[in-house]
Order: C-alpha cells, then structure tokens, then sequence
C-alpha cells in the first residue's frame, strides 16, 4: 500500500465537504429568516398596547380552506391578529370590517410578527404595512401584503 492510498483513506471527500458546506450555510439561511416560537399569535389595539391572544380562544386553530379562523370577537377594533400556522393575519380597521393578509413579507419572506397603531410590523427588517389594504407604510418593503379571501358568517371568519 502506497502512502497516497494511506492519505486518500483518511480524508474525507471533496464532495462530502463540499455538501456539509452547503447543507450547513442553508440551514443558518433559513435560521436567518425564521421567527420565534414563543406564541403563535400577536395582536394589538390601537392604542398600540401588544397582548397575547393565546391559542384559547374559540375557533382559533382553524386552517383548511373554507375551516373557521377565528370569532369576530378574537380580532380587536383597530388591529388584528396574526395566524402563524396559516400564514395569515386578520384585521379590523374599522368595526365590523373585516380584512386579512399574507403573514408573509414581501421583502424578504420573514412572517410578520406584531400589529400595533394601524400597521403590521415585520420584525426582520422593520417594513410597516396597513391594517386598511396592507400597503406598505414603510420599508424596505415596496410592494403591499397580498390580500387573502376570507368569509364572515355571523360572529366566525373563515378561509374563502
């Protein structure tokens, strides 16, 4: 046996160092633009006091097309609430008007995190987008949060 098997044998691989370079640089991107776990929900009024709505409230767990959200009760006047497991965020701008919204950023895809005075805030570059018609109010961010169809039927919002 040469000493160039000997060295050859001992190393890892180019391909394999090559691939744990890639898969460890993908997994600090997507770290990167990934939120905290610590609640799968924010809300706030107007007044821009942040609460935490919980997962207690009624009908709140919600997701498949056309499956109850939320009560109309769950979303304050004034802000709204985010739903993290359906990359939605609804809104009240006004009593009994009703709006909802990607969850998503249209800057760089990080989930919004907070609603307090009249904007969704994403926490990742600090875009501010309207509770009204999710336009952007300030960037990074240039383009408004898509609109999501919703239904509300009585005092429960759902998926359209």
């Amino acid at each position: 046996m040469t000493s160039a098997s000997i060295n050859s044998a001992s190393k890892p691989a180019r391909r394999t160092v090559m691939a744990a370079a890639g898969a460890a640089g993908l997994s600090v991107a997507l770290t990167a633009c990934g939120g905290s776990d610590d609640d799968s929900s924010s809300s706030a009024s107007t007044g821009g006091t942040t609460g935490s709505t919980g997962a207690g409230g009624a009908a709140s767990t919600g997701g498949a097309a056309g499956g109850a959200l939320a009560a109309t009760a769950d979303i304050p006047e004034g802000g709204g609430k985010i739903f993290d497991a359906q990359k939605v965020v609804v809104t009240q701008p006004a009593a009994g008007t009703y709006k909802a919204f990607s969850a998503v950023c249209t800057h760089q895809g990080c989930a919004v995190k907070t609603i307090a005075d009249g904007v969704i805030n994403c926490p990742c570059h600090n875009s501010n987008f309207s509770i009204e018609d999710g336009s952007v109010k300030s960037g990074p961010a240039r383009q408004a949060l898509p609109e999501v169809k919703i239904s509300v039927s009585g005092d429960s919002i759902t998926l359209a």
